[in-house]
C-alpha cells in the first residue's frame, strides 16, 4: 500500500472531521516533545534547535510499540529498527531530558525480549526512561514480569505520576482489564481523580498510556471503555496532552484544551481504521521498509489553536517528500530534500 496523508471524514463513527488529523506516513516513530515555559507542549523535528528557548523549557522523546521478539515478514529485524531510533536520538543536537515508551515493549512477554529491549535502550545517551505497558507486555502473566522490571514505585498494575519543571505527567495502564477495548478500572480512576485534585489548573498535564483514550475505531478495540470518566478530571486544566501508541500510526484529535496524539511503531505499520478486515502487522515491500518505518520526525505546533505535523522518513525514496506538514484545516506542504 502506498503512503497516504489524508484528512479523514467519517459520517457515522463519532470522529469529528475538523478535529481529527490523520497522517499515514508509516515513517517510524520518535517524537521530540517540548514543554515551553508558557505550558503548551509542542514537538520538535529531530536535529533542530528550538529558537527562543527559555530556561524553563524542556523536551522529551516518545517511542512506542517496539515488539521485541517479533520476527514475521512485516519486519524481521525489529531490533535493528529500534536501534535506528536510538541512534537518531543520540544524534540530536540537544539531548532530551527523558524518554517515554508507550507500551508493547515486547511481543510475547518473554524474559529475553525484555532483556533485548533493555540492552538496546542502554545505548541511548538519555538514561531516564518512563514506561507504561502494552497488552503484549501483560498478556502472559498479567504484567508481573513487567512490574518487576519497570514498575518500581508505581501503583496497582503500574500507574504513576511525576512532576517535571512545572508540568505534571501521568502514566496510565489500560491493557490489563481488556474487554474488547482498553479499560482503566475503578481503582485507577479513583487514584487519578485524587492525583489530579492536587494539581493546579494552570499546570500543563501530560497523560500517557498504551491504548488511545479516545474512540479511534472501537470496532477494532482502538479506544478505552471508561476514558470519558478519566477525561472529565482534566477538563479544568488549560493545557492537556494525551499520548499513546497501540495503533502504529499517527493520528491527532483536538477537543477543547485537550490534544490527543497517537505514535507510530518502531516495529511495523498497521492498516488505517476500517481499511482491512482486522488490525495487525502490515507488510510492505522489503526495499521500502526503512522508508516507511525508520524514524518519524513529527513536528507538532500549537499556534492560534492550530496543529501541524511534519513526518520525515528515515530514508527518502525517489519522488518522496522529505517531510509533509498537515493542519486540521487541510493545509499541506511537501518539503523535498
Amino acid at each position: 500500500m502506498a503512503n497516504e496523508h489524508i484528512i479523514h471524514d467519517h459520517n457515522d463513527d463519532g470522529i469529528d472531521r475538523r478535529g481529527f488529523l490523520k497522517c499515514m506516513a508509516w515513517a517510524g516513530t520518535g517524537i521530540v516533545w517540548t514543554i515551553a515555559a508558557g505550558g503548551l507542549p509542542t514537538s520538535q523535528v529531530f536535529g533542530k534547535v528550538l529558537k527562543g528557548k527559555e530556561s524553563k523549557d524542556f523536551h522529551f522523546i516518545q517511542i512506542s510499540d517496539s515488539h521485541m521478539g517479533f520476527s514475521k515478514p512485516a519486519n524481521t529485524d525489529v531490533n535493528g529498527t529500534l536501534q535506528a531510533v536510538v541512534n537518531r536520538i543520540n544524534g540530536l543536537n540537544e539531548q532530551p531530558e527523558f524518554i517515554i515508551h508507550t507500551g508493547d515493549l515486547t511481543h510475547g512477554s518473554k524474559p529475553e525480549e525484555f532483556d533485548t529491549m533493555d540492552q538496546i535502550l542502554k545505548s541511548a545517551k538519555t538514561k531516564q526512561i518512563f514506561y507504561v505497558p502494552g497488552e503484549h507486555d501483560t498478556s502472559v502473566d498479567d504484567g508481573k514480569m513487567y512490574l518487576e522490571r519497570y514498575g518500581k514505585g508505581s501503583k496497582g498494575s503500574g500507574w504513576y505520576s511525576f512532576d517535571h519543571k512545572g508540568a505534571h505527567f501521568v502514566g496510565l495502564v489500560n491493557v490489563v482489564q481488556l474487554e474488547g477495548m482498553g479499560k482503566l478500572g475503578a481503582d485507577q480512576l479513583a487514584w487519578l481523580k485524587d492525583d489530579l485534585s492536587k494539581v493546579s489548573s494552570s499546570t500543563p498535564v501530560i497523560l500517557f498510556t498504551h491504548i488511545p483514550l479516545w474512540a479511534v475505531y472501537p470496532q477494532w478495540g482502538w479506544g478505552t471503555k471508561d476514558s470519558e470518566e478519566a477525561l472529565s478530571y482534566v477538563k479544568r486544566f488549560g493545557s492537556v496532552t494525551v499520548l499513546n501508541g497501540h495503533i502504529h500510526q499517527v493520528m491527532q484529535k483536538v477537543e477543547g484544551t485537550v490534544t490527543f496524539h497517537t505514535a507510530m511503531s518502531t516495529a511495523f505499520p498497521q492498516p488505517a481504521p476500517g481499511s482491512a478486515p482486522s488490525p495487525g502487522p502490515m507488510k510492505v515491500p522489503a526495499e521500502k521498509l526503512r522508508s516507511v518505518l525508520g524514524l518519524a520526525d513529527v513536528h507538532y505546533l500549537v499556534q492560534k489553536h492550530s496543529l501541524a505535523i511534519v513526518d520525515t522518513p528515515l530514508e527518502i525514496g525517489a519522488g518522496q517528500p522529505a517531510s509533509r506538514i498537515w493542519t486540521p484545516d487541510s493545509a499541506e506542504a511537501e518539503v523535498f530534500g
